[in-house]
């Protein structure tokens, strides 16, 4: 009897511990694969030309004048589970020199849907001075390449339980034609 109560509570136990690797390995494979964090892909999908505000002042004599354009970022995100992000950062360049800036709210992403930021940025055309023949060449040439640089800290979150802390940054060449102002070809590189 002793040993039929032996057999049968090794057995129990055998039992239990081969389920319980067995589930380590299977959420061990599904961790490395299904589960594993993919990069968010990020891209400007239209660029607009909102508001220009010229400001002059006497003494010095300086001339300024600021552009508003409205660009709409796309945030894919292929994750199978979904991304909460804080204020992300977007940095527009035109020939390697910074031109504008802009913040990115923070927002939710479904796991395997995409979101369109609406962002509001102020481009100093005074920073443009040094590139004004560069610019002017393009502009008549009809089409200008722009450079933007965004950075967005998240969280990715599956089930509620699993999360993991990410930054996702994006940098984009997009050339936008004039004078119709449409973005007319984009390349991005995505890193996680």
């Amino acid at each position: 009897m002793k040993n039929q109560s032996k057999r049968r509570c090794l057995i129990a136990i055998g039992a239990i511990i081969f389920l319980i690797l067995l589930l380590f390995i299977i959420i061990l494979i599904l961790a490395l694969t299904v589960f594993k964090p993919k990069q968010p892909k990020t891209q400007v999908q239209s660029a607009k030309v909102d508001g220009v505000a010229p400001s002059v002042s006497l003494i010095p004599l300086n001339i300024r004048l600021n552009l508003t354009l409205d660009l709409q970022i796309l945030v894919k995100n292929p994750n199978h589970a979904s991304f909460k992000h804080g204020t992300g950062n977007s940095i527009l360049e035109y020939r390697d020199k910074q031109i504008g800036e802009a913040d990115i709210y923070p927002g939710y992403i479904p796991a395997t849907g995409s979101t369109s930021f609406p962002c509001r940025l102020t481009l100093q055309v005074d920073q443009l001075a040094s590139n004004l023949t560069s610019l002017i060449t393009d502009i008549i040439g009809g089409h200008l390449v722009m450079e933007t640089h965004t950075k967005i800290p998240g969280r990715i979150n599956f089930l509620g339980i699993f999360k993991k802390h990410v930054v996702t940054s994006s940098d984009c060449q997009f050339t936008i034609a004039f004078p119709s102002l449409n973005i007319t070809k984009q390349e991005c590189k995505n890193k996680l």
